[in-house]
């Protein structure tokens, strides 16, 4: 058993990057955010973060940090509040103390123990950073 734990250990690789902009705990912002890189967000931000789709870019919120807005990241490591929807194309990662309200798209997903999501989980392996578009309508053409 410990060679398989050892073996499923080497083969599964975690993003890790440097920060490069830090929203420290006492920071509010309003707006929405560009970035590239990494963000660690231990304030509140109140809009949309974006990172390019098919980059290194890692967004980092901490267990004291709140986003109240759409998350666009290719890499995520949510710890703390996200209200909104969450897109991330490449890999998720959702710590003991996250709270998620909003579904999260994703190709691939980490859940500790704790973790809480009020909302749908959506495998989406093609372009999960993307919004999914909405199912044809059903036309009822009266012979059913």
């Amino acid at each position: 058993m410990a060679g398989r734990k050892q073996m499923l250990g080497n083969s599964r690789k975690k993003k890790t990057a440097k920060i490069d902009s830090l929203i420290g705990e006492n920071t509010e912002i309003t707006g929405d955010i560009q970035f590239t890189g990494g963000l660690h967000i231990d304030g509140m931000v109140k809009g949309n973060i974006f990172a390019e789709a098919g980059s290194n870019s890692v967004l980092s919120l901490s267990d004291q940090g709140k986003i109240e807005g759409e998350i666009h990241v290719p890499y995520n490591i949510i710890d703390g509040t996200v209200n909104g929807n969450v897109y991330s194309s490449e890999h998720i990662e959702l710590e003991a103390r996250s709270r998620i309200t909003g579904d999260v798209y994703y190709n691939l997903l980490e859940i500790s123990g704790g973790a809480q999501v009020s909302g749908r989980l959506v495998y989406t392996p093609d372009r999960a950073d993307e919004e999914p578009k909405p199912a044809d309508p059903v036309i009822d053409d009266g012979y059913s």
